[in-house]
């Protein structure tokens, strides 16, 4: 079990991504009400995602949610840990693959790695790449991908105060 010490209400910065490192979130259950509000607001009324009796006759035998509404579901679960709060520049892109249907009342959580890093000094920081897998509460790979991110690098130490154990707590990645 990886443990990480970071200031509070402040992320990682990029020196502190180090290559393998996991981020686990905690679960949240997909909900009829985020099916509803996603279509609403994307506009994406597929039968798939709004009609019971249409989605009962596919393959799937009920209604399933969004693929775009569980990746930010994801995105959601993966900066509440607090390990991007201020120090995140930009989310740069992504790959996700969809490997099965997330049902209303499914759980999910996501497990990602940090699978690559490329200092960026100009840009104030650098580039760190995450493997990621959305699973299911039967710890079923729902989506698979990469995501992008750009962190601010760890300002040097002239220029800031130091962080003493006083002024930090511990944040357990692994917190489903």
């Amino acid at each position: 079990m990886t443990h990480i010490i970071h200031r509070y209400g402040q992320g990682l910065w990029f020196e502190e991504f180090v290559e393998g490192l996991p981020i686990r979130t905690r679960g949240r259950t997909i909900t009829e009400s985020d099916l509803v509000a996603f279509a609403g607001f994307s506009g994406d009324f597929n039968p798939m995602h709004t009609d019971s009796i249409y989605a009962e006759g596919t393959q799937f035998g009920a209604r399933i949610a969004h693929g775009a509404l569980v990746f930010s579901v994801a995105t959601g679960l993966a900066y509440q840990l607090g390990v991007l709060e201020g120090t995140v520049i930009a989310f740069l892109g992504f790959e996700m693959k969809l490997r099965a249907p997330v049902y209303i009342g499914d759980t999910i959580r996501v497990e990602a790695s940090v699978s690559k890093r490329r200092p960026m000094p100009a840009a104030g920081g650098g580039i760190v790449t995450l493997d990621v897998k959305v699973l299911n509460q039967k710890d079923e790979a729902v989506q698979k991908g990469e995501w992008t991110i750009m962190v601010r690098s760890q300002p040097s130490a002239s220029s800031t105060e130091t962080v003493t154990e006083s002024d930090s707590h511990s944040t357990e990645t692994d917190a489903h």
